[in-house]
Protein backbone atom coordinates (compact mmCIF):
# COMPACT_ATOMS: atom_id res chain seq x y z
CA UNK A 1 0.00 0.00 0.00
CA UNK A 2 2.98 2.23 0.02
CA UNK A 3 2.72 3.36 3.84
CA UNK A 4 5.78 4.97 5.68
CA UNK A 5 5.40 6.45 9.07
CA UNK A 6 6.86 9.94 10.28
CA UNK A 7 10.02 9.40 12.25
CA UNK A 8 12.12 11.76 14.18
CA UNK A 9 11.43 15.23 14.88
CA UNK A 10 10.38 18.43 12.74
CA UNK A 11 11.64 22.13 13.86
CA UNK A 12 13.01 21.27 17.47
CA UNK A 13 14.88 17.91 18.10
CA UNK A 14 14.70 15.48 20.53
CA UNK A 15 16.46 12.84 21.36
CA UNK A 16 14.22 9.31 22.43
CA UNK A 17 10.44 8.94 23.55
CA UNK A 18 8.35 12.31 25.06
CA UNK A 19 7.98 12.51 29.09
CA UNK A 20 4.44 13.91 30.67
CA UNK A 21 7.48 15.85 32.58
CA UNK A 22 9.10 17.00 29.45
CA UNK A 23 6.03 17.40 27.77
CA UNK A 24 4.88 19.68 30.44
CA UNK A 25 7.71 22.09 30.68
CA UNK A 26 8.16 22.86 26.86
CA UNK A 27 7.68 26.21 26.20
CA UNK A 28 7.51 27.61 22.09
CA UNK A 29 10.76 29.21 20.97
CA UNK A 30 11.24 32.67 21.35
CA UNK A 31 12.67 32.27 18.16
CA UNK A 32 10.13 30.39 15.91
CA UNK A 33 7.43 32.00 14.31
CA UNK A 34 5.33 28.71 12.87
CA UNK A 35 4.30 25.76 15.12
CA UNK A 36 7.40 23.08 15.95
CA UNK A 37 6.67 19.31 16.45
CA UNK A 38 8.70 16.51 18.78
CA UNK A 39 8.50 13.17 17.65
CA UNK A 40 7.38 10.54 20.33
CA UNK A 41 8.05 8.03 17.35
CA UNK A 42 6.27 5.68 15.20
CA UNK A 43 4.39 8.49 13.40
CA UNK A 44 3.04 10.45 16.76
CA UNK A 45 4.37 13.96 17.26
CA UNK A 46 3.81 16.79 19.92
CA UNK A 47 2.96 19.82 18.51
CA UNK A 48 3.75 23.33 20.27
CA UNK A 49 2.22 26.64 18.40
CA UNK A 50 2.22 30.03 19.53
CA UNK A 51 1.29 30.97 23.39
CA UNK A 52 2.13 27.03 24.20
CA UNK A 53 -0.66 25.45 22.67
CA UNK A 54 0.22 22.06 22.66
CA UNK A 55 -1.46 19.58 20.16
CA UNK A 56 -1.14 15.48 19.28
CA UNK A 57 -0.58 14.82 15.25
CA UNK A 58 -0.13 11.36 13.79
CA UNK A 59 1.85 11.52 10.60
CA UNK A 60 2.21 8.99 7.75
CA UNK A 61 2.55 8.54 3.70
CA UNK A 62 -0.17 6.90 2.13
CA UNK A 63 0.61 6.17 -1.78
CA UNK A 64 3.27 8.29 -1.93
CA UNK A 65 1.27 11.39 0.11
CA UNK A 66 2.44 12.87 3.52
CA UNK A 67 -0.85 13.02 5.75
CA UNK A 68 -1.32 14.48 8.94
CA UNK A 69 -3.92 13.19 11.25
CA UNK A 70 -4.79 15.31 14.52
CA UNK A 71 -5.37 13.12 18.03
CA UNK A 72 -6.93 16.21 20.13
CA UNK A 73 -5.30 18.52 22.58
CA UNK A 74 -2.95 18.01 25.51
CA UNK A 75 -3.93 18.01 28.67
CA UNK A 76 -6.04 15.70 31.37
CA UNK A 77 -9.09 17.60 30.83
CA UNK A 78 -12.33 15.28 30.19
CA UNK A 79 -11.79 17.11 26.73
CA UNK A 80 -7.64 16.31 26.82
CA UNK A 81 -5.72 13.74 25.63
CA UNK A 82 -2.48 12.93 27.78
CA UNK A 83 0.61 11.20 26.35
CA UNK A 84 -0.70 7.38 27.44
CA UNK A 85 -4.20 7.86 25.44
CA UNK A 86 -2.11 9.80 22.74
CA UNK A 87 0.08 6.93 22.19
CA UNK A 88 -3.33 4.50 22.24
CA UNK A 89 -4.35 6.59 19.88
CA UNK A 90 -1.67 6.27 17.45
CA UNK A 91 -0.94 2.76 17.74
CA UNK A 92 -4.94 2.33 17.02
CA UNK A 93 -4.08 4.41 13.61
CA UNK A 94 -1.28 2.36 13.09
CA UNK A 95 -3.26 -1.13 13.10
CA UNK A 96 -5.72 0.66 10.50
CA UNK A 97 -3.13 1.03 8.31
CA UNK A 98 -1.59 -2.54 8.33
CA UNK A 99 -5.12 -3.39 7.49
CA UNK A 100 -5.34 -1.27 4.32
CA UNK A 101 -7.60 1.00 5.92
CA UNK A 102 -7.10 5.28 5.78
CA UNK A 103 -7.10 6.23 9.57
CA UNK A 104 -8.45 9.78 8.42
CA UNK A 105 -10.88 8.50 6.15
CA UNK A 106 -12.28 6.18 8.54
CA UNK A 107 -12.71 8.54 11.06
CA UNK A 108 -14.40 10.89 8.86
CA UNK A 109 -16.88 7.93 7.66
CA UNK A 110 -17.40 7.17 11.50
CA UNK A 111 -18.42 10.86 12.00
CA UNK A 112 -20.72 11.20 8.94
CA UNK A 113 -22.40 7.92 10.60
CA UNK A 114 -22.95 8.76 13.94
CA UNK A 115 -24.19 12.38 12.24
CA UNK A 116 -26.80 10.27 10.02
CA UNK A 117 -27.60 8.14 13.70
CA UNK A 118 -28.41 11.72 15.14
CA UNK A 119 -30.04 12.94 12.39
CA UNK A 120 -32.31 9.69 12.76
CA UNK A 121 -32.75 9.76 16.10
CA UNK A 122 -34.28 13.27 15.74
CA UNK A 123 -36.47 12.28 12.68
CA UNK A 124 -37.38 9.50 15.23
CA UNK A 125 -39.96 11.13 17.44
CA UNK A 126 -42.98 10.21 19.95
CA UNK A 127 -45.26 11.33 17.52
CA UNK A 128 -43.22 9.72 14.14
CA UNK A 129 -43.34 6.21 16.65
CA UNK A 130 -47.07 6.54 17.64
CA UNK A 131 -47.65 7.08 13.54
CA UNK A 132 -46.14 4.18 12.60
CA UNK A 133 -47.53 2.21 14.94
CA UNK A 134 -50.82 3.19 14.11
CA UNK A 135 -49.94 1.93 9.96
CA UNK A 136 -48.69 -0.97 10.98
CA UNK A 137 -51.27 -2.56 13.12
CA UNK A 138 -54.67 -0.81 11.00
CA UNK A 139 -55.25 -3.46 9.31
CA UNK A 140 -56.02 -5.65 11.98
CA UNK A 141 -58.04 -3.25 13.82
CA UNK A 142 -61.71 -3.61 13.35
CA UNK A 143 -62.25 -0.05 11.72
CA UNK A 144 -60.87 3.20 10.53
CA UNK A 145 -62.85 5.05 13.35
CA UNK A 146 -60.71 2.72 15.85
CA UNK A 147 -57.67 3.95 14.74
CA UNK A 148 -58.86 7.69 14.68
CA UNK A 149 -60.08 7.13 18.11
CA UNK A 150 -56.60 5.65 18.90
CA UNK A 151 -54.84 8.93 17.11
CA UNK A 152 -57.27 11.56 19.24
CA UNK A 153 -56.23 10.30 21.90
CA UNK A 154 -52.56 10.93 21.68
CA UNK A 155 -53.14 13.84 20.03
CA UNK A 156 -55.05 16.01 22.54
CA UNK A 157 -52.96 15.17 25.53
CA UNK A 158 -49.50 13.46 24.17
CA UNK A 159 -48.03 15.23 21.60
CA UNK A 160 -48.50 18.79 22.75
CA UNK A 161 -45.75 17.65 25.51
CA UNK A 162 -43.92 14.80 24.01
CA UNK A 163 -45.15 14.38 20.74
CA UNK A 164 -41.48 16.25 19.23
CA UNK A 165 -39.47 14.94 21.54
CA UNK A 166 -36.68 11.70 20.23
CA UNK A 167 -38.33 8.57 21.34
CA UNK A 168 -35.26 7.01 22.99
CA UNK A 169 -34.87 10.16 25.44
CA UNK A 170 -38.68 9.94 26.76
CA UNK A 171 -38.73 9.49 30.70
CA UNK A 172 -40.52 8.70 33.26
CA UNK A 173 -40.97 12.29 33.98
CA UNK A 174 -42.31 12.90 30.51
CA UNK A 175 -44.83 10.38 30.95
CA UNK A 176 -45.97 11.51 33.90
CA UNK A 177 -46.13 15.37 32.61
CA UNK A 178 -48.52 13.51 30.20
CA UNK A 179 -50.74 12.18 32.51
CA UNK A 180 -51.03 14.35 35.74
CA UNK A 181 -53.00 17.24 34.01
CA UNK A 182 -56.67 14.68 33.43
CA UNK A 183 -55.81 11.67 35.80
CA UNK A 184 -57.97 13.12 38.15
CA UNK A 185 -60.25 14.89 36.09
CA UNK A 186 -60.93 12.56 33.30
CA UNK A 187 -59.13 9.25 34.71
CA UNK A 188 -61.08 6.80 31.87
CA UNK A 189 -59.67 8.80 29.32
CA UNK A 190 -56.54 9.48 31.00
CA UNK A 191 -56.12 5.32 31.99
CA UNK A 192 -56.85 5.17 27.82
CA UNK A 193 -53.97 7.62 26.97
CA UNK A 194 -51.37 5.81 29.48
CA UNK A 195 -51.59 2.28 27.69
CA UNK A 196 -51.69 4.06 24.42
CA UNK A 197 -47.93 5.59 25.10
CA UNK A 198 -46.81 2.28 26.79
CA UNK A 199 -47.81 0.51 23.68
CA UNK A 200 -45.97 3.36 21.35
CA UNK A 201 -42.84 3.38 23.54
CA UNK A 202 -43.29 -0.27 23.07
CA UNK A 203 -43.23 -0.79 19.44
CA UNK A 204 -40.39 1.91 19.25
CA UNK A 205 -38.02 -0.79 21.54
CA UNK A 206 -38.98 -3.32 19.19
CA UNK A 207 -37.91 -1.27 16.39
CA UNK A 208 -34.60 -0.40 17.85
CA UNK A 209 -35.29 3.35 18.60
CA UNK A 210 -35.07 2.95 22.28
CA UNK A 211 -33.79 0.46 24.95
CA UNK A 212 -34.49 0.02 28.17
CA UNK A 213 -37.83 -0.38 30.56
CA UNK A 214 -40.84 1.00 29.36
CA UNK A 215 -41.26 4.30 31.71
CA UNK A 216 -45.41 4.19 30.85
CA UNK A 217 -45.64 0.71 32.55
CA UNK A 218 -48.15 0.34 35.43
CA UNK A 219 -47.38 -2.07 37.17
CA UNK A 220 -44.65 -2.15 39.60
CA UNK A 221 -44.10 1.81 38.14
CA UNK A 222 -46.60 4.54 37.51
CA UNK A 223 -48.55 2.94 40.21
CA UNK A 224 -46.09 4.00 42.91
CA UNK A 225 -46.89 7.44 41.02
CA UNK A 226 -50.41 7.45 40.15
CA UNK A 227 -53.64 6.33 42.17
CA UNK A 228 -55.29 3.97 40.34
CA UNK A 229 -57.96 5.39 38.27
CA UNK A 230 -60.97 3.46 39.87
CA UNK A 231 -60.07 5.22 43.42
CA UNK A 232 -59.77 9.15 41.71
CA UNK A 233 -63.30 9.78 40.39
CA UNK A 234 -66.79 8.21 40.17
CA UNK A 235 -67.61 7.31 36.43
CA UNK A 236 -70.51 9.24 35.54
CA UNK A 237 -73.07 8.79 32.63
CA UNK A 238 -73.58 11.28 30.20
CA UNK A 239 -76.30 13.96 30.98
CA UNK A 240 -79.55 12.91 29.88
CA UNK A 241 -83.02 14.32 29.22
CA UNK A 242 -85.99 12.48 31.44
CA UNK A 243 -87.95 10.55 29.43
CA UNK A 244 -90.73 11.86 30.43
CA UNK A 245 -89.57 15.40 28.62
CA UNK A 246 -88.86 14.10 25.19
CA UNK A 247 -91.97 14.67 23.77
CA UNK A 248 -91.80 18.20 24.71
CA UNK A 249 -88.39 18.18 23.89
CA UNK A 250 -88.95 16.72 19.99
CA UNK A 251 -91.67 19.15 19.44
CA UNK A 252 -88.84 22.10 19.76
CA UNK A 253 -86.14 20.44 17.72
CA UNK A 254 -88.43 19.49 15.02
CA UNK A 255 -89.03 23.54 14.39
CA UNK A 256 -85.02 23.71 13.95
CA UNK A 257 -83.70 23.99 10.62
CA UNK A 258 -80.89 22.21 9.30
CA UNK A 259 -79.08 18.68 8.70
CA UNK A 260 -77.45 18.61 11.68
CA UNK A 261 -81.38 19.17 13.73
CA UNK A 262 -83.06 16.40 11.13
CA UNK A 263 -79.52 13.47 12.38
CA UNK A 264 -80.32 14.38 15.79
CA UNK A 265 -83.85 13.40 15.27
CA UNK A 266 -83.03 10.78 13.91
CA UNK A 267 -80.72 9.73 16.21
CA UNK A 268 -83.34 9.80 19.42
CA UNK A 269 -86.32 7.64 17.27
CA UNK A 270 -83.78 4.88 16.80
CA UNK A 271 -81.82 5.53 19.76
CA UNK A 272 -78.60 4.32 17.73
CA UNK A 273 -75.07 6.56 18.70
CA UNK A 274 -74.17 9.34 16.95
CA UNK A 275 -71.16 8.30 14.76
CA UNK A 276 -73.28 5.52 13.65
CA UNK A 277 -75.92 7.88 12.27
CA UNK A 278 -73.26 10.56 11.29
CA UNK A 279 -71.92 7.89 8.92
CA UNK A 280 -75.36 6.18 7.77
CA UNK A 281 -75.15 5.84 3.63
CA UNK A 282 -78.49 5.02 1.69
CA UNK A 283 -77.41 1.35 0.62
CA UNK A 284 -77.95 0.56 4.19
CA UNK A 285 -81.25 1.44 4.54
CA UNK A 286 -84.27 -0.47 2.95
CA UNK A 287 -87.11 1.72 2.90
CA UNK A 288 -89.80 -0.86 1.87
CA UNK A 289 -89.04 -3.14 4.64
CA UNK A 290 -88.36 -0.22 6.85
CA UNK A 291 -84.86 -1.52 8.37
CA UNK A 292 -81.83 -0.31 8.62
CA UNK A 293 -78.55 -2.24 8.53
CA UNK A 294 -75.29 -0.90 10.08
CA UNK A 295 -72.73 -2.44 8.94
CA UNK A 296 -70.09 -4.26 11.61
CA UNK A 297 -66.77 -2.18 10.59
CA UNK A 298 -68.78 1.23 12.17
CA UNK A 299 -70.58 -0.44 14.82
CA UNK A 300 -69.24 -0.36 18.48
CA UNK A 301 -68.85 -4.08 18.78
CA UNK A 302 -67.88 -4.98 15.29
CA UNK A 303 -71.45 -6.51 14.52
CA UNK A 304 -73.95 -5.89 11.95
CA UNK A 305 -76.77 -4.73 13.77
CA UNK A 306 -80.50 -4.00 12.28
CA UNK A 307 -82.61 -0.81 13.21
CA UNK A 308 -86.22 -1.26 12.86
CA UNK A 309 -87.63 1.99 11.65
CA UNK A 310 -90.55 3.19 12.89
CA UNK A 311 -93.34 5.40 10.96
CA UNK A 312 -91.35 8.45 12.73
CA UNK A 313 -87.64 7.54 12.26
CA UNK A 314 -88.83 6.97 8.23
CA UNK A 315 -90.71 10.59 8.43
CA UNK A 316 -86.86 12.29 9.04
CA UNK A 317 -85.61 10.00 6.44
CA UNK A 318 -88.38 10.58 3.82
CA UNK A 319 -87.40 14.47 4.54
CA UNK A 320 -83.65 14.10 3.47
CA UNK A 321 -84.75 11.64 1.03
CA UNK A 322 -85.00 14.08 -2.16
CA UNK A 323 -80.95 14.81 -1.31
CA UNK A 324 -80.12 11.33 -2.26
CA UNK A 325 -78.31 10.96 -6.00
CA UNK A 326 -77.18 7.30 -5.24
CA UNK A 327 -76.91 4.43 -3.17
CA UNK A 328 -73.38 5.49 -1.43
CA UNK A 329 -74.63 9.12 -0.51
CA UNK A 330 -74.70 10.08 2.90
CA UNK A 331 -78.20 10.19 4.44
CA UNK A 332 -77.38 13.08 6.88
CA UNK A 333 -74.30 14.95 4.63
CA UNK A 334 -72.60 18.16 5.87
CA UNK A 335 -74.09 20.40 3.09
CA UNK A 336 -71.32 22.47 2.74
CA UNK A 337 -68.62 20.54 2.51
CA UNK A 338 -70.71 17.19 1.50
CA UNK A 339 -68.96 15.46 4.14
CA UNK A 340 -70.28 13.17 7.36
CA UNK A 341 -71.33 15.87 10.11
CA UNK A 342 -69.18 16.68 13.13
CA UNK A 343 -70.03 14.95 16.64
CA UNK A 344 -70.02 18.74 17.50
CA UNK A 345 -72.79 19.51 14.77
CA UNK A 346 -75.12 17.74 16.61
CA UNK A 347 -74.15 18.64 20.15
CA UNK A 348 -74.32 22.21 19.18
CA UNK A 349 -77.68 21.77 18.08
CA UNK A 350 -78.19 20.79 21.82
CA UNK A 351 -76.46 23.67 23.13
CA UNK A 352 -78.54 26.69 20.90
CA UNK A 353 -81.77 25.35 22.38
CA UNK A 354 -80.51 25.20 25.92
CA UNK A 355 -79.27 28.99 25.32
CA UNK A 356 -80.57 31.46 27.55
CA UNK A 357 -80.84 35.70 27.54
CA UNK A 358 -80.75 35.28 30.95
CA UNK A 359 -77.17 35.01 33.07
CA UNK A 360 -76.94 32.42 35.18
CA UNK A 361 -79.92 30.69 34.17
CA UNK A 362 -80.05 27.09 34.33
CA UNK A 363 -80.21 25.07 31.13
CA UNK A 364 -83.63 24.21 30.41
CA UNK A 365 -82.85 20.60 28.93
CA UNK A 366 -81.07 19.24 31.98
CA UNK A 367 -80.69 16.14 33.84
CA UNK A 368 -81.96 15.36 37.19
CA UNK A 369 -78.67 16.53 38.48
CA UNK A 370 -79.06 19.63 36.87
CA UNK A 371 -76.20 19.07 33.91
CA UNK A 372 -76.94 20.16 30.30
CA UNK A 373 -77.75 17.39 28.67
CA UNK A 374 -75.81 15.85 25.56
CA UNK A 375 -76.63 14.26 22.31
CA UNK A 376 -75.43 10.68 23.75
CA UNK A 377 -77.60 10.79 26.76
CA UNK A 378 -80.39 10.11 24.82
CA UNK A 379 -80.02 5.91 24.46
CA UNK A 380 -80.00 6.43 28.06
CA UNK A 381 -83.73 8.42 28.24
CA UNK A 382 -84.88 5.47 25.70
CA UNK A 383 -83.38 2.82 28.29
CA UNK A 384 -85.07 4.42 30.87
CA UNK A 385 -88.43 4.90 29.50
CA UNK A 386 -88.46 1.29 28.22
CA UNK A 387 -87.38 -0.58 31.86
CA UNK A 388 -90.25 2.08 33.14
CA UNK A 389 -93.05 1.52 30.52
CA UNK A 390 -92.88 -1.31 28.21
CA UNK A 391 -93.34 -5.14 28.66
CA UNK A 392 -90.64 -6.60 26.00
CA UNK A 393 -87.72 -7.21 28.69
CA UNK A 394 -84.23 -6.18 28.97
CA UNK A 395 -83.15 -8.42 26.45
CA UNK A 396 -84.85 -7.16 23.78
CA UNK A 397 -84.12 -3.08 24.94
CA UNK A 398 -80.14 -3.95 25.29
CA UNK A 399 -80.45 -5.76 21.22
CA UNK A 400 -82.33 -2.31 20.41
CA UNK A 401 -79.02 -0.56 22.05
CA UNK A 402 -77.06 -2.70 20.27
CA UNK A 403 -74.89 -3.85 23.70
CA UNK A 404 -72.90 -6.54 24.28
CA UNK A 405 -73.93 -9.66 25.99
CA UNK A 406 -71.36 -9.56 28.89
CA UNK A 407 -72.13 -13.15 29.99
CA UNK A 408 -69.98 -15.11 27.35
CA UNK A 409 -72.32 -18.42 27.75
CA UNK A 410 -75.38 -16.71 27.44
CA UNK A 411 -73.77 -14.86 24.21
CA UNK A 412 -73.23 -17.97 22.57
CA UNK A 413 -76.65 -19.18 22.81
CA UNK A 414 -78.06 -15.49 21.89
CA UNK A 415 -77.79 -15.65 18.23
CA UNK A 416 -81.19 -13.94 17.22
CA UNK A 417 -81.02 -9.84 16.88
CA UNK A 418 -84.58 -10.32 18.37
CA UNK A 419 -85.67 -7.49 15.14
CA UNK A 420 -89.44 -8.77 15.17
CA UNK A 421 -89.94 -7.79 19.01
CA UNK A 422 -87.58 -4.75 18.84
CA UNK A 423 -90.14 -3.49 15.79
CA UNK A 424 -93.12 -2.55 18.15
CA UNK A 425 -90.33 -0.92 21.00
CA UNK A 426 -89.44 1.24 17.94
CA UNK A 427 -92.97 2.29 17.03
CA UNK A 428 -93.81 3.13 20.37
CA UNK A 429 -90.99 4.97 21.61
CA UNK A 430 -91.72 7.06 18.12
CA UNK A 431 -95.25 7.92 19.42
CA UNK A 432 -93.69 8.96 22.96
CA UNK A 433 -91.18 11.69 21.20
CA UNK A 434 -94.53 12.74 19.48
CA UNK A 435 -96.48 13.08 22.77
CA UNK A 436 -95.28 16.59 24.66
CA UNK A 437 -96.74 14.90 27.46
CA UNK A 438 -94.89 17.15 30.00
CA UNK A 439 -93.29 20.84 29.54
CA UNK A 440 -89.59 21.46 30.26
CA UNK A 441 -89.16 22.46 33.92
CA UNK A 442 -88.87 26.50 33.85
CA UNK A 443 -85.80 28.04 34.46
CA UNK A 444 -86.02 29.66 37.46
Amino acid sequence: MGVVLGVGTLGVGLMGKLSAVMIKALRFPADKTRPVRFGDGEGLYLQLAPGDTKSWLFRYTLHGKAREMGLGVVGDAPDGVPLAKARILAGEARAKLRDGTDPIGNRQAERQAKLRAELEAAERTFKAAALALVAGKQAGWRSAKHAAQWLATLEAHAFPVIGAMPIASITTDDVLRVLRPIWETIPETASRLRQRVEAVLDSARVQGWRTGENPARWKGHLAGALPAPSRVKRVQHRPALPWQQIGAFMAVLAERDGMSALALRFVILTAARTGEVRGMRWREVDLDAKVWVVPGERMKASKTHRVPLSPAALGVLHEVLPLRRKADDLVFPSVRKNTALSDMALSEVVRRMNASDVEGAPPLWRDAEGRPIVPHGFRSTFRDWAGETRPEGREVVERALAHSIEDKAEAAYARSDLLDKRRPLMEAWGRQCDQPVEAPPNRQ
